[in-house]
């Protein structure tokens, strides 16, 4: 136990000093930690870590010699039995066995060691001989492909480990994150962005203006990153300060809380999608789940953004102390007199990817036929069948990035040079944050592999509950000391990925994943880029 908390101090410690003390970019801090992480990690750490996370069944030895399980067995299939003596010790392997069904285990049984429902199995040793059960071990069964891959990722060298998870992320973020970048620059250069925001405070007129504000901030920062969604909308804020004469730190706290929530909880932002990944949550769930979450916290900060507006005043001004640069929008000046898109057209973008991701999830095949299903309520049709391929997230979110710059090319008609240039600063700016996001999830394959699962399951007091709030202040902790959420989550999610997927900490994972994800938020101060945008641009000051 020793060994892996120092270990997982080491790699917490690089992260947040190499970011904070040192000045390193997020990706170099990452790809250090999970270097001296694996380093630090012994093969028998990296053994174990994955016999004990991977598809290995835990199992009883009973005083008959048979083997009983609250999983179903294989069975007439060679298994490895595998004993442990407790965390950081060597897995031993004393023999090779396979099992049959004994005659009670054709309905679920209670044996007497346990008060748990399971299956009971005759053994034929294959080789070896059964260990004696003693009351401190603990008893796996691992397939021969199981352990052949467990032996191969021990024997491999630490960079190889590394440059293995770089790589996986990439293959399963890369494509996403380019599509939403595409879709973000997009919906800017068409004006579909302000024609979102400008149709919300029509809808909800001046007294709404904060909701429209809130949920124009929210629906933007789904595809768009935040720090853009904020530099668009406080012009508007301010514009509207000037009608009013009030009221400006209300509209501008109004943009904050709606779009850092969907920031950090709602896919396709990298930070919400990793953590999805790490979790093994759908996307579907993470979206909706995300929505949720994100809209009722974007209520809670309003309702403090209305209470704190009436015990301070925020001015009109900028760091420089004049007003001009808030005088106008961008769509006021630059793009003065040009057209905007419909509502529709501006929404298409966004709503086209998380409908089709979200109808992905019911699609499937029953007795042959395409269907999709949601609840009792059951559609079969060909049509199912041609919609199923474009449900992919990758393809969904191409789609999106597609009718994004058919929007542009038809409401604006861009030059082929503008266009070309405005698609490569697009995938420029995806370009770090895939290497930023592959790198946090490098270092979490390396925080895994140090046995964590293992060490947070032994925990007193490790209900469910217990690790999803331990995961929310782990978050906050990270958050706190080096200003990046994306990190934060990063962070969190490699600590506690394994215990969550394995099943051991017996919680959902969406709930964990939204907590990793909420304790991205607090605290925000002069170390976090998001925070100084926000108080420069708004002209707010240290006090």
């Amino acid at each position: 136990m020793t060994s892996t908390l120092l270990v997982l101090l080491v790699g917490l410690l690089t992260v947040v000093g190499g970011i904070l003390f040192l000045r390193l970019h997020a990706f170099v801090a990452l790809i250090l930690a999970a270097l001296f992480v694996g380093s630090l990690s012994s093969a028998n750490m990296v053994l174990r870590s994955r016999l004990v996370t991977a598809s290995t069944i835990p199992a009883r030895l009973t005083a008959g010699q048979q083997i009983e399980s609250d999983e179903e067995c294989p069975v007439d299939t060679p298994l490895t039995l595998l004993v442990s003596h407790g965390l950081g010790t060597e897995l031993k392997r004393p023999a090779r066995v396979r099992l049959t069904s004994a005659a009670e285990s054709a309905e679920n049984i209670v044996s007497e060691e346990t008060t748990a429902g399971g299956f009971r199995y005759d053994v034929t040793i294959v080789d070896g001989q059964l260990p004696v059960a003693e009351r401190d071990s603990e008893l796996r069964l691992a397939t021969a492909a199981v352990l052949k891959s467990a032996d191969e990722l021990a024997g491999k060298a630490v960079i190889d480990r590394v440059a293995a998870a770089l790589g996986s992320s990439c293959t399963d973020l890369a494509i996403m994150i380019v599509a939403a970048s595409i879709i973000g620059t997009c919906l800017l250069k068409s004006g579909a962005a302000d024609r979102v925001v400008q149709s919300s405070l029509r809808a909800v007129g001046p007294r709404g203006a904060p909701l429209g504000f809130a949920f124009s901030g929210f629906v933007l920062s789904i595809p768009v990153f935040f720090d853009t969604v904020f530099l668009l909308m406080v012009p508007l804020a301010a514009s509207l300060y000037r009608r009013t004469g009030k009221d400006y730190l209300l509209y501008v706290l109004a943009v904050v809380t709606g779009g850092t929530m969907a920031h950090s909880l709602v896919p396709p932002t990298p930070g919400p999608l990793l953590i999805a990944a790490e979790f093994g949550v759908s996307q579907t769930a993470m979206i909706l789940g995300g929505t949720i979450i994100g809209l009722l916290a974007s209520i809670v900060g309003l309702t403090y953004a209305y209470w704190i507006n009436r015990r301070c005043v925020l001015p009109l001004r900028t760091p420089d102390g004049t007003v001009e640069d808030l005088k106008i929008s961008p769509t006021e000046s630059a793009d003065a007199g040009q057209p905007t898109p419909s509502l529709l057209a501006s929404l298409l973008p966004i709503l086209l990817p998380l409908l089709l991701i979200t109808m992905g999830t019911g699609i499937g095949q029953q007795e042959g036929a395409w269907v999709w299903s949601i609840g009792s309520l059951s559609v079969q049709s060909p049509v199912i069948e041609f919609l199923h391929p474009f449900c992919n997230k990758n393809i969904a979110l191409m789609l999106g990035a597609a009718a994004a710059m058919l929007v542009w090319v038809v409401v604006r008609r861009p030059s082929r040079e503008t266009l070309g240039n405005a698609m490569r600063q697009s995938v420029i700016s995806a370009g770090t944050i895939i290497l930023v996001t592959a790198a946090g999830k490098a270092f979490g394959q390396m925080m895994q592999q140090t046995s964590v699962a293992e060490l947070l399951q032994q925990l007193p007091a490790s209900s469910p509950s217990a690790v999803v709030i331990a995961a929310f202040l782990v978050a906050v902790a990270v958050r706190t000391a080096q200003g990046s959420a994306t990190v934060a989550m990063l962070t969190a999610a490699g600590v506690f990925g394994s215990l969550v997927t394995s099943g051991a900490a017996g919680v959902h994972p969406l709930y964990v994943a939204l907590a990793v994800g909420c304790g991205s938020k607090p605290v925000s101060w002069m170390n976090d880029s998001g925070f100084l945008v926000i108080t420069r641009m708004s002209g707010m000051t240290e006090s």
